[in-house]
């Protein structure tokens, strides 16, 4: 296969399927994303096989504990994934929606309209449920997408690829909407993330290495985050039922995700009290602590936490504990290690939970409440392309407006400039 020239064929099918895709109706695109869960669930049997297959040969492989977490598609997976799908349906159409119209001196009235990016390639690793989130989310917001998943997931990614054609082309729709890179050569990545004439944003789903090649070589606009280093602090006033409940969720429910927590920070106050009881409850989930020496003090299990630690996305059972003086201290650790991803506080005082909502600089940021709810799904948009640590054009969980920018429009009535 010449990889330059595939790539430019699916470059130039895309773009011609933006065009037409831009300009079709909420019905239209409805009837495919409902025809695309349809299948999808038709086929739960068949998608599970194909996934099996890859988790045989990623074992094989060694692939790491983590990365089989993220490829695995049960079938309550395929229900999940074929459900995001529908709840996008019902989300409303943004597409030409006209807002802040206003008349101007001269009599013309000015305002923006919503309007799909066009073209967006998507390049992600492991979860094949980032095949139909993706396809879901593009196709409702009007933009063709070319998909890239990575080789692990290459037979999981080309099965719901073949649900979702089915459906846009049982809605009237060009196939070419959704476009999965039918190659595992990585020269094809090479190519998507350079080709301007065809692509208008690169989302990048994956690991450190991953962006970082990326953003050395892309010459196409990106979002990305590089990794979900997430800190849930334990203010003086926290209630320790709450408290215990939201370390446990945040940390133990799932180990290989971005919004998983990483990073435990304790308030010296409380932390001879609400410490050992989180720290019994972790030990006996396996979860390996790494702390400070007052941490140390309180948890004789405990191993040192060097300075690394406090910057590190384990996506494992492992955790940094670090007793801080209160909230000013948590405030600064966490801006200066976090990778700005998710964040949450637990206190029962108001005044500083609003304080550490303004000053916490990440992209979402918690009262009361378990990391693990930074998730499109959860923030009730549908599905999500991806989360965002960046604060240009979209940030947190990135949905369907994440995937549309805005125009300038003027309406007038044969008005001329003076």
């Amino acid at each position: 296969m010449d990889i330059k020239e595939y790539m430019q064929t699916v470059g130039r099918q895309a773009r011609s399927a933006s065009r037409r895709l831009a300009t079709a109706s909420t019905a239209e695109k409805n009837a495919a994303l409902l025809a695309i869960a349809a299948a999808i669930r038709r086929e739960k049997a068949a998608l599970v096989a194909a996934n099996q297959e890859d988790l045989a040969a990623a074992r094989a492989a060694g692939l790491e504990t983590a990365m089989l977490d993220r490829l695995t598609l049960s079938e309550k997976g395929v229900d999940s994934m074929a459900e995001g799908v529908e709840q996008v349906a019902t989300l409303p159409d943004l597409i030409g929606e006209m807002s802040e119209i206003k008349f101007r001196p001269s009599g013309i009235q000015v305002g923006k309209m919503r309007v799909p990016l066009g073209v967006i390639g998507i390049i992600y690793e492991a979860r094949p449920n980032v095949t139909a989130d993706a396809a879901a989310l593009c196709l409702k917001s009007g933009n063709a997408a070319i998909l890239r998943g990575g080789s692990e997931a290459i037979r999981s990614n080309r099965a719901i690829a073949a649900l979702v054609q089915e459906g846009l082309q049982a809605a009237g729709l060009p196939a070419e909407c959704v476009q999965v890179i039918n190659t595992t050569d990585r020269a094809a990545v090479g190519e998507l993330i350079t080709m301007r004439e065809f692509v208008d944003v690169i989302v990048p789903r994956g690991g450190k290495g991953l962006i970082a090649r990326l953003l050395a070589d892309a010459r196409v606009p990106m979002i990305q985050h590089l990794d979900g280093n997430c800190h849930v602090y334990i203010d003086d006033e926290a209630d320790a039922g709450k408290a215990l409940r939201i370390v446990e969720n945040a940390k133990t429910q799932r180990y290989g995700t971005c919004n998983t927590a990483e990073s435990l920070l304790v308030a010296r106050s409380v932390a001879a009290v609400q410490l050992p009881a989180i720290a019994t409850m972790l030990t006996e989930k396996g979860v390996e602590i790494r702390g400070c020496g007052e941490t140390q003090a309180l948890v004789p299990n405990a191993i040192a936490a060097t300075e690394e630690d406090y910057y590190t996305e384990y996506l494992a059972p492992i955790i940094s504990v670090k007793v801080v003086a209160g909230i000013d201290e948590a405030i600064a650790h966490i801006n200066q290690y976090s990778s700005h991803h998710t964040e949450a506080i637990v206190t029962d005082n108001h005044p500083k939970a609003m304080r550490f909502l303004r000053e916490v600089d990440s992209a979402s940021v918690m009262i009361n409440a378990s990391t693990r709810f930074a998730d499109g799904f959860e923030y009730g948009l549908g599905a999500e392309i991806g989360i965002s640590t960046d604060k240009i054009h979209a940030r947190g969980p990135v949905g369907l407006e994440g995937l549309t920018s805005q125009k300038w429009v003027v309406l007038g009535d044969g008005h001329v400039r003076a």
